[in-house]
Parts: C-alpha cells; sequence; structure tokens
C-alpha cells in the first residue's frame, strides 16, 4: 500500500473497489493530508545558519540568474570576493534570456545566507536561491553525473534515485503506462516535457515519471541531463543484480534471499495461490481475488526494489517490497502461512531497511491493520524510533533510519553469498 493510491499500490482500474477498500482509503488519504506535503525550503536564503564558530567556515549551494552579457559573472565574483566567499566550484545553466549560474561557496561562519544574498542582488543577480551545502557538493559535476550513471546501469531501480541525487530534492513519481499500450499518460511526448518546476519524462516501458521542485524551476540544462540517464536506462532494458545469499533457519532449513523481477511473475502468483485468505487480506488490504493484479507492479524495478525468499526446491516462499512513493519510502512483507513465525519476514523487513539507508532514505513506512501483530512486531523488532497513526483500522508504523540495521543472520543460523 502506498500513500498516494486508491488501492494496494499505484494501480489505476475501472474496477469499483469494495467496501472496506474505499475506507480505507479514505482513512489513509486523511492521516497523509494532515501528516505532511513536499517540503520546500521555508525561504530562499535557506534554513538559519547555527551560532558561529569563529575561524570556521560554511559551504552553500547557490543559484542565481545574471544578464548574458560580458562582464556579468565578473561582477557577481567580485561581489563574493568582496564578502571573502570563496567559489569552489560553478556550471552555468544558458537561458533563452540570461544565464543561471550555479555555485558551490565557502564563506565565513559569521557570514549569514542573506548576506550573502545581498552581495549577489547587488551585483546585478536575481532570483537568488541559497541553502546550506556540505561534503557530498565538493564532488564535481561530471564525476558526479558519472556516479549515477554507473548505478543506473548496475540496477534498474536506481534510475528514481539517481534523478532525485541529479536533480536535488524534488518528488519523483511513476504513472504506468495505460492497459492495452497507446500513448503515455498525460500526451508526453516521446522527447519529454519541461515546465517550469516539473519534469515529465517517457518511462521505457511507456508509462511517465514526473519530477517536482516547488521551490526551484528546472533548467534546459538539467532537463537533458535526466533525459539522458532515462534514455540509458532504456538502452540497457530490465536488470537486477544477481547476488543472492543462502540462510540456515534454526530448525534446519535452507532459504535463499535474493532480488527479484517481473520474470518472478508466476512463482509470486503461485505463493498467493498457497496463501490463506487472511495473510492475503492482512498485506492488500482488499478482495483476496485481486491480490494478483497488483503483482507485476509490485515486482516491476521501476517503483522500487523486491526480494524474494525461496526455498532450497527453489519455490518462492515470501516477498519484501521497498516502494519508492515520491518523497516518501514504504515497506511491505507477504510470507506465505506455512512459513510464517519462523525469522522470515524479519530477515525480510531488515534487510529492506538496509537497502534504504544504503539509498538514503530518512525513513520508511508500513501500511497495515492494527489488528496485524505480525507487522507490528517485526517494525519493533528493527531497534529503530517508530512513530505509529491509527485511523479507522489503518495502521501506519513509521521508522527512522538514524542509525545503521544490524543483520539478523546469527539469529537464522549461517549465511553465505556465492
Amino acid at each position: 500500500m502506498t500513500r498516494k493510491t486508491t488501492e494496494a499500490t499505484h494501480l489505476k482500474n475501472n474496477c469499483r473497489p469494495a467496501t472496506t477498500m474505499r475506507r480505507f482509503t479514505t482513512a489513509f488519504r486523511a492521516w497523509r493530508t494532515r501528516r505532511h506535503e513536499n517540503a520546500p525550503p521555508t525561504d530562499h536564503t535557506g534554513s538559519p545558519a547555527p551560532e558561529p564558530v569563529p575561524g570556521a567556515s560554511t559551504l552553500w549551494r547557490m543559484r542565481t540568474t545574471v544578464q548574458d552579457e560580458p562582464g556579468s559573472l565578473a561582477a557577481l565574483c567580485t561581489a563574493l570576493a568582496g564578502q571573502r566567499v570563496d567559489i569552489l566550484s560553478l556550471q552555468t545553466h544558458p537561458l533563452a534570456e540570461g544565464t543561471v549560474d550555479e555555485f558551490l561557496l565557502r564563506a565565513p561562519g559569521e557570514l549569514p545566507a542573506s548576506g550573502i544574498a545581498t552581495a549577489v542582488r547587488t551585483a546585478g543577480g536575481t532570483d537568488t536561491w541559497i541553502e546550506r551545502a556540505d561534503a557530498h557538493d565538493l564532488v564535481d559535476a561530471p564525476t558526479r553525473v558519472l556516479g549515477l550513471a554507473a548505478r543506473t546501469a548496475l540496477d534498474a531501480a536506481e534510475l528514481p534515485l539517481a534523478l532525485r541525487q541529479l536533480l536535488g530534492r524534488c518528488t519523483i513519481r511513476s504513472q504506468p503506462a495505460p492497459a492495452g499500450g497507446g500513448r503515455a499518460p498525460d500526451g508526453v511526448p516521446v522527447e519529454g516535457a519541461l515546465d517550469n518546476t516539473v519534469l515529465r519524462l517517457r518511462a521505457p516501458e511507456g508509462g511517465v515519471i514526473t519530477v517536482e521542485r516547488p521551490y526551484l524551476p528546472f533548467t534546459p540544462t538539467e532537463f537533458a541531463r535526466a533525459r539522458a540517464l532515462v534514455e540509458l536506462d532504456a538502452r540497457l532494458g530490465p536488470r537486477v543484480p544477481h547476488g543472492r545469499d543462502v540462510l540456515t533457519l534454526a530448525e534446519g532449513a535452507d532459504i535463499t534471499v535474493r532480488r527479484a523481477d517481473t520474470r518472478d511473475l508466476e512463482p509470486a502468483r503461485a505463493m498467493h495461490e498457497r496463501c490463506s485468505d487472511r495473510t492475503l487480506r492482512l498485506r492488500y488490504h482488499g478482495p483476496v481475488g485481486d491480490a494478483d493484479r497488483y503483482l507485476n507492479h509490485l515486482l516491476s524495478p521501476r517503483f522500487g526494489r523486491t526480494l524474494a525468499v525461496q526455498t532450497a526446491s527453489g519455490r518462492v516462499v515470501g516477498l519484501g517490497h521497498l516502494l519508492w512513493d515520491g518523497d516518501e519510502t514504504e515497506v511491505a512483507l507477504i510470507v506465505e502461512d506455512a512459513w510464517q513465525r519462523r525469522g522470515v519476514g524479519a530477515e525480510l523487513l531488515r534487510r529492506l531497511v538496509a537497502m534504504a539507508v544504503d539509498a538514503g532514505c530518512g525513513s520508511v513506512y508500513a501500511v497495515t491493520q492494527a489488528s496485524n501483530t505480525g507487522m507490528v512486531a517485526a517494525m519493533r523488532g528493527l531497534g529503530l524510533p517508530l512513530d505509529y497513526q491509527v485511523e479507522e483500522g489503518t495502521l501506519v508504523i513509521t521508522a527512522r533510519l538514524g542509525e545503521p540495521v544490524a543483520s539478523t543472520a546469527g539469529e537464522l543460523g549461517s549465511a553465505s553469498a556465492p
């Protein structure tokens, strides 16, 4: 279940959901609306700076628009030098009129963002935006883009994350292609579309990737970079890493945990057939007959990462999903009845959370029912700070990812990674 959907996943269809599903969706929407929206900076000068430390310096990222004429950039650099601000890097984004200059700056610790912005405005800069930077921003743009391309090449699920790192704080949503083919939703052209603070790109499978950054308009240069990443993804086709771990449960049975994708659709459906109605309802929150409809979406690396648990005979007995939900991340689990209460779900959840930490996520959330004591226990077993929200039987548990997630291999038995 993701937070901006009308069913158990991001699917859209023409079927009327069951009464229980409508109640679940209504309650969940109300909870999410009250919780928070995508939060841009409170103003264009970023967060308040901490108390200055004598002799210390502060890193800032800044953008400003200057006239495309000789001397305009020189005037800007002179103004910054007058405030003892060091320019560490500079990128230019040409526009139809003027140029957006993007700086990485090192300024005296006692100089506030407003002081830098005032100097820039005096030198002719307009539409100035500035925020705190950190050591990660010291990597030059070509190196960063090449690294993102390499990550995308290895794993199709990395594309949304790569776009977010490329474009900064933004919300990314994937919309599937219409059933039966045809044009992409909203009539997005093949080359994509740039509309101020919104980018729309045609996904390789025919859907649409929408990127929104309300606090800062996109430039044509950023649009071209994002489109190049999506085109790389399309050329490489479906792919997931092939690594797998073999674990031995306490009673001696061996299981394999590996990445899964849409090629696992039939084994996943077979697992659904072996699951009880109660297990399917707890996972999908709706009519059990609809469970199979969600699998193609859930297994697609375009929308997140999936881990599969299979037995020594190759039977899939559990699935864990890490789903990109705009600027948030969901975790979801299903383990067939015969393999429940054996540590399988806890192992899946810990691995999903570790993947979320590696992806730079600040938190993950699980949407379940208040009666699902197994999922509640698994979330508590993470040993992370948890927030609980309950509304009309819908329970949303959010884990804040401030610390490394410990491995459970010792609890399950031995592990290997061939």
